[in-house]
């Protein structure tokens, strides 16, 4: 058993382990826009709906009609697409779609450019705007990616890391294991032999949400849950933690991109 900063945590939907569960593919059109949707058919008295990165998905009791799904869904149509809109507008590059001079890169909460240049040593530099990468064969994309993609991760662990430490000193006296992850679903969990993973692309939050994450991983080293003594140490490590919880919402795109 582990607790985890998840998806779910987040939003406060449903977990995403669906297996054996109906689930259909269906599209219906609100408002003039046409609307792909997930229909998953569950154990439950009504029917839930939630927008996220991958889209809508509709939760409902396997005895209702699709006819009174789509009528439920029509009644909340401004709703759907707003959200949907929004989602949309919160998506973010994880990574360069094009690994070239000028592409975007996230890096602790800033969009920087792209600056590809030969070199024999290879090399990275950050600066308020640019991302400056000396590479023997700058026009190799994939080599290039390799590269800055190793640079991001131990950015990670020379940014991150020693928060641990520090946050993890004032609850208790034993140093937790700190490992790296690429989670897609997860910012980082913490599990009962006190091993906290953090995800590489903390590197690429605003500095003050990958701290509030690594509060929230260290108040599990001594709370397992997510209960109001949870959240009261997580507060104790970072306060504003609340504030910050809400912004995180607003990067977790990236987990999914």
């Amino acid at each position: 058993m582990s607790a985890r900063l998840r998806l779910k945590d987040i939003f406060g939907g449903r977990a995403a382990d669906e297996k054996g569960a109906d689930v259909q593919s269906r599209r219906i059109t609100l408002n003039g826009s046409s609307v792909d949707y997930r229909l998953v058919r569950a154990r439950r008295r009504s029917i839930g709906m939630q927008v996220d990165l991958s889209g809508l998905t509709v939760r409902a009791p396997r005895w209702v009609s699709i006819r009174e799904i789509d009528e439920n869904l029509s009644k909340r149509g401004a709703w759907i697409l707003r959200s949907i809109d929004e989602w949309r507008a919160r998506r973010r590059d994880v990574m360069p779609r094009e690994w070239k001079t000028g592409a975007p890169i996230l890096y602790r909460g800033r969009e920087l450019l792209l600056a590809l240049h030969a070199a024999p040593k290879r090399e990275i530099a950050p600066d308020l705007l640019n991302l400056t990468v000396l590479h023997p064969t700058p026009h190799d994309e994939r080599r290039v990616a390799a590269f800055v993609a190793r640079w991001l991760r131990d950015e990670a662990e020379r940014h991150v890391f020693p928060h641990v430490a520090a946050y993890a000193a004032r609850v208790t006296p034993a140093a937790p294991t700190v490992k790296l992850t690429s989670a897609r679903s997860e910012w980082g969990s913490c599990d009962r032999q006190g091993v906290i993973r953090l995800n590489w692309r903390l590197i690429q939050l605003p500095p003050d949400l990958a701290l509030y994450v690594v509060a929230h991983e260290v108040a599990h080293l001594i709370e397992l849950n997510h209960s109001a003594r949870f959240w009261s140490l997580v507060e104790f490590l970072f306060p504003g933690s609340s504030k910050a919880r809400d912004t995180l919402d607003e990067w977790t795109a990236l987990l999914e991109a």
